[in-house]
């Protein structure tokens, strides 16, 4: 008996060994399997989540639409999914609450129909409110209708069927809205708003009314935040004094500065700047142009171009430069002028003495087919429309030229009235290659009619180099002669008669016997290679040679005029 007692004992000892055995490995493969698991299933989410980093995807809800509150919740037989709620409904999904008179909740999707004075509430910044409400939680997207008005801190959206989406925070209507902020009110037939990034996006028919201007496009960008329009398509913003007409650019409303580009246009009271790219500022009723730039003035039909270009419309005050050219197109036939720089300002703006001026420097060259000429500044003032020109000036018509220390040209309605030549005066009219028509005094008065010089008044130390001719225009000789004042007289640009005073005799040469060196006034010059050829030899500078500069002038310098005529404004 104590055997078997004893042999059972160790059985039994080694029974329990065994099972101690079989339970730690049984622990061990229990243990293993989790580890396994979670390894699969942490690559899983990796990759899962790889997926939706290379395709961002709308999210699921993670909370179901619950029911908060109602007073009455009943079925309804003819519609058996539906909970029938009515009396101060309250739903919540997540973080937003929403309100109504009465719904249907649809628990098993999720979802809702609200009827009768619907809010929507997401936080302390979002209220959205409507006659009708559908709400899927599934999509987090709400379907507003009737009388809808969303109200975002300072902005309200008003439409009447307006869809929200909770996962991109972003509000759109297609039957027609108002975008209302403390600075503007923006309308069109279908836009959409985002209460996160306060942009928005308005097409067809878009309007932006602002107390000072209204901006009407059919594509539209517009930020509640920084006020800021952008300009995405052909768009026309209208104020009292002046409209932008532009494609593509951006457009401050709070500041009035715009940055327009696709060759914008600014109008204002008949002027026009267009540039490849415009800064404009409203408020200081400042303009710039940059590249390819034309100011026109439709009024008094003149046009300033350069490359870049400045305008104050409350100043009436422009500046060019950069291949600057101002153009008169007043008569038919334009005047092109250019130089360095070019300016336009006006003065006593608004009042009865208004009056313009026009300043060209340096290198100025002009054209017409009538005249053209060179100088290397020159001032044209409305106020006695008088164009002068300073510093080696030259002027020439049809086979004339006009030479002095300075010319100033008398205009009448654009066209050449009369000229002064003061200090050095000379007039050459060419004949041939050899022969030339010469007047030298210490002043000279051109006068012209139709655009032809007609009579010449020389005065003081006059010397003559003419050539007579008679009626079938063979030439006779040639006459030198002095006196104190010498009036010409012109019959289609041809020397009809001289008056003399006092009356000189002169010397007339047979053409076969003049004198060498006599055919020649002692400061005569002939600057044809200087002469402007058309528009576009404006550009095309060309000095004169050292030996055909002017003399000093032993009388003392000419008048010039105040150094900041010549100096370019600072605004």
């Amino acid at each position: 008996m104590q055997k078997q007692k004893s042999k059972r004992n160790i059985f039994g000892g080694h029974r329990m060994l065994l099972a101690g055995i079989l339970c730690l490995f049984g622990f061990c493969l229990l243990a293993q399997k989790p580890v396994q698991s979670r390894v699969k299933k942490t690559s899983e989410d990796t990759t899962k989540v790889r997926k939706r980093e290379a395709t961002p995807q709308k999210q699921p809800a993670k909370s179901k639409v619950y029911l908060i509150h109602s007073d009455l919740l009943r079925k309804d037989s003819r519609n058996p999914d539906a909970q029938v709620v009515v009396g101060n409904v309250v739903f919540r999904h997540d973080s937003v609450y929403m309100y109504c008179d009465s719904a249907y909740y649809y628990d098993k999707i999720s979802s809702f129909e609200a009827f009768s004075n619907v809010k929507m509430n997401q936080g302390d910044t979002l209220f959205l409110y409507g006659d009708r409400l559908y709400y899927d939680g599934n999509t987090q997207i709400a379907e507003v209708r009737m009388n809808v008005r969303m109200e975002n801190r300072n902005t309200t959206l008003l439409t009447d069927s307006l869809n929200y989406d909770r996962v991109y925070n972003l509000g759109y209507f297609f039957d027609g809205g108002t975008l209302m902020d403390e600075q503007n009110v923006l309308t069109s037939e279908w836009g959409e708003y985002n209460p996160g990034t306060k942009q928005s996006v308005f097409n067809y028919n878009v309007k932006l009314v602002n107390p000072q201007f209204t901006l009407t496009s059919d594509t539209l960008e517009y930020n509640t935040a920084s006020k800021v329009a952008n300009i995405v398509g052909p768009s026309d913003i209208l104020s009292d004094n002046n409209h932008i007409y532009s494609e593509r650019g951006t457009y401050n409303t709070m500041t009035g500065k715009a940055y327009l580009l696709d060759r914008s246009v600014l109008t204002n009271e008949g002027k026009q700047l267009t540039g490849d790219s415009l800064f404009y500022d409203r408020n200081e009723g400042l303009g710039e142009a940059f590249r390819n730039m034309v100011l026109t003035d439709t009024i008094n039909k003149n046009m300033m171009t350069g490359e870049y270009g400045f305008y104050n419309e409350k100043r009436g005050y422009a500046f060019a430069t950069d291949k600057a050219v101002a153009i008169d197109y007043s008569q038919g036939d334009s005047l092109f002028l250019h130089g360095d720089t070019l300016l336009m300002e006006t003065f006593h703006l608004d009042t009865d003495s208004m009056f313009r001026e026009m300043r060209a420097f340096h290198k100025v060259r002009f054209y017409r087919t009538d005249v053209q000429g060179v100088a290397d500044s020159l001032v044209f003032s409305s106020k006695d429309s008088c164009l002068t020109m300073y510093r080696d000036p030259i002027l020439w018509n049809e086979s004339q030229q006009l030479v002095g220390e300075k010319i100033c040209i008398y205009m009448n309605d654009s066209t050449i009235d009369w000229a002064h030549i003061i200090n050095q005066a000379l007039s050459v009219e060419q004949l041939d290659t050899m022969k030339y028509n010469q007047v030298t005094g210490k002043e000279m008065k051109a006068y012209f009619r139709d655009r032809q010089m007609y009579k010449t008044e020389v005065i003081g130390s006059v010397r003559v180099v003419y050539y007579p001719m008679d009626s079938d225009s063979t030439l006779i000789g040639m006459n030198v002669s002095e006196t104190s004042k010498l009036d010409i007289y012109l019959e289609n640009q041809k020397l009809e008669k001289m008056v003399m005073s006092p009356k000189s005799n002169g010397t007339l040469y047979p053409i076969t016997q003049i004198p060498s060196g006599t055919d020649k006034l002692q400061n005569f010059v002939w600057f044809n290679y200087i002469r402007p050829l058309n528009k576009e030899d404006i550009f095309n500078w060309r000095s004169k040679k050292v030996e055909d500069q002017l003399k000093k002038n032993v009388r003392g310098p000419v008048e010039l005029p105040n150094q900041h005529l010549f100096e370019t404004k600072k605004e």
